[in-house]
């Protein structure tokens, strides 16, 4: 067996808990979408001109703060998630200690979902959104590092 085929295998820990954690992450990426489209339908807002035929009769508005917080929330995971993707992939590649790697998977996840919650569907005063937000930040760039200092040939 490889040493990259024993990395990228069912028997790592660290590979099977990136691909566990990075599926969370795409469902509620996932989920976000349809958080979105429901709060457009609850009140009203068209994304494009063509959806006014199906609001027949019913005033049509463009914005609505609700609907702008949730696309700001859906957008700031657009930014932050495919990173921590090729970053944790890197991790991974870089044969760490399982039970760091889980835990930096899950602390991950957990700090998304948070910042989520806190941004658009609870919605709790700063500094609740930028901690969340901060500790996924920090977990990437930790994994990043650490991939770069791993593989780097300066």
């Amino acid at each position: 067996m490889s040493y990259l085929s024993k990395l990228i295998s069912f028997d790592n820990p660290a590979f099977c808990g990136y691909i566990t954690y990075s599926s969370i992450l795409v469902l509620k990426m996932m989920v976000m979408s349809i958080l979105t489209g429901s709060q457009r339908k609850k009140h009203g807002v068209i994304s494009s001109p063509e959806d006014a035929a199906m609001l027949k009769g019913k005033q049509i508005i463009e914005s609505h703060p609700d609907v702008d917080r949730v696309r700001r929330a859906h957008l700031n995971d657009l930014e932050n998630i495919p990173i921590f993707f090729l970053a944790g992939l890197g991790y991974v590649l870089t044969d760490p200690n399982p039970a760091i790697a889980l835990n930096l998977f899950r602390m991950y996840t957990l700090a998304r979902v948070a910042h989520t919650f806190v941004y658009a569907i609870y919605v709790v005063p700063q500094p609740a959104r930028g901690i969340s937000w901060g500790i996924g930040y920090a977990i990437t760039g930790y994994m990043a590092v650490r991939t770069m200092l791993h593989f780097g040939r300066f």
